[in-house]
């Protein structure tokens, strides 16, 4: 991709998350608000999904603080380009402390779609996520732009005993609708009845 060119992709969030989703049963899933989220719920909600409503920028955070505490557990964060450019020191802190069972999927739509659609800092193709994940130290890290590639990724990523990293182009597109049936509190606690349920450890959560 040329310096300062838009990358044109046909690939869409939703059918990535589609694809996935099958996958996730036995996973912790953390995701960013937005179009990220009701993608994932309006495809079944499930109580190890935790949409991280109303906190821009913090999903890779929750999902490093899951990994570390729970190494047993996969997780998996499914991130964007605008949240990620909001805390850009997560890609850094997740270098340092790469826990193995963590995969970060950052779906780069080059929008701040879910925040009124502004462009973000990647739509013209000078800032490159995947380049700025693994000069952070970041130790596995793969770009797709195209469905076969994202796929690839993620099998390769989720058989791994490596952190990795996933920057998959897609389209700036959303859900038609938005509205959940559980509010940020109510998921915060479910999911820590979750874990507690199947590991026997006490998740801490405070306000």
């Amino acid at each position: 991709m040329a310096h300062g060119s838009k990358l044109i992709t046909d690939m869409k969030r939703s059918d990535c998350i589609k694809a996935l989703y099958p996958e996730l049963a036995d996973r912790l899933v953390v995701t960013i608000m937005g179009a990220c989220a009701q993608e994932l719920y309006d495809l079944g909600d499930r109580d190890n999904f935790f949409y991280l409503q109303h906190a821009m920028g913090l999903a890779s955070s929750i999902g490093l603080g899951l990994a570390s505490s729970l190494p047993n557990q996969k997780v998996v964060v499914l991130d964007g380009d605008g949240s990620v450019l909001m805390n850009l020191g997560t890609l850094a802190t997740l270098a340092r402390y790469r826990p193995p069972n963590l995969t970060h999927i950052i779906f780069d739509n080059g929008s701040l779609l879910s925040t009124g659609g502004f462009a973000s800092h990647t739509t013209s193709g000078i800032t490159d996520l995947a380049a700025i994940a693994r000069g952070a130290g970041c130790p596995k890290v793969f770009a797709a732009d195209n469905n076969y590639q994202f796929l690839e990724a993620c099998a390769e990523a989720f058989d791994s005993n490596e952190m990795c990293t996933i920057v998959a182009k897609v389209e700036a597109v959303g859900p038609d609708h938005f509205g959940m049936d559980i509010a940020l509190p109510e998921n915060a606690f479910r999911l820590k009845r979750y874990i507690k349920s199947i590991t026997n450890y006490e998740l801490r959560i405070t306000n």
